[in-house]
């Protein structure tokens, strides 16, 4: 019975510390990002790191279109993907860091922001093109 006991708190201690590992790797991306975004905001482009260490989304903040750009070693496994065909404003509302990103908690997923008037889109990435999407958060 002690030995179980002890079993238990071993696993909920190790559990509760991998949650926090967790917890504080995303908040260090977010604040990372938060700080990059102030310190950027005439940037006209920008790469925002995903969880995935050859991915990142290139921005345009002036318009939101976004592209997924991978690296890697090898040459064939370079390549950027369209994530969004059009722009998210007209040419005339267009201003250098007017729409930013957040990471979420999902790898894949990222709110899109505009700063100027607060709509976000859900922005998906992925290798598949079926499974990339920017779609408005209502």
């Amino acid at each position: 019975m002690k030995k179980l006991i002890i079993f238990l708190i071993v696993v909920l201690t190790a559990a509760t510390s991998y949650a926090q590992i967790q917890q504080n790797k995303s908040a260090d991306i977010q604040d990372n990002n938060t700080q990059s975004n102030q310190n950027n905001d005439v940037s006209v482009y920008r790469l925002f790191p995903t969880q995935n260490i050859w991915n990142f989304i290139k921005l345009n903040t002036r318009n939101g279109l976004m592209w997924q750009v991978q690296f890697d070693i090898k040459e064939n496994n370079r390549f950027q993907n369209i994530l969004n065909l059009s722009p998210l404003v007209t040419e005339k509302e267009e201003k250098n860091g007017r729409f930013t990103l957040y990471p979420t908690q999902n790898i894949y997923t990222f709110i899109l922001l505009d700063q100027l008037n607060g709509k976000t889109w859900q922005v998906q990435w992925s290798a598949e093109i079926e499974k990339r999407l920017v779609i408005p958060i209502e």
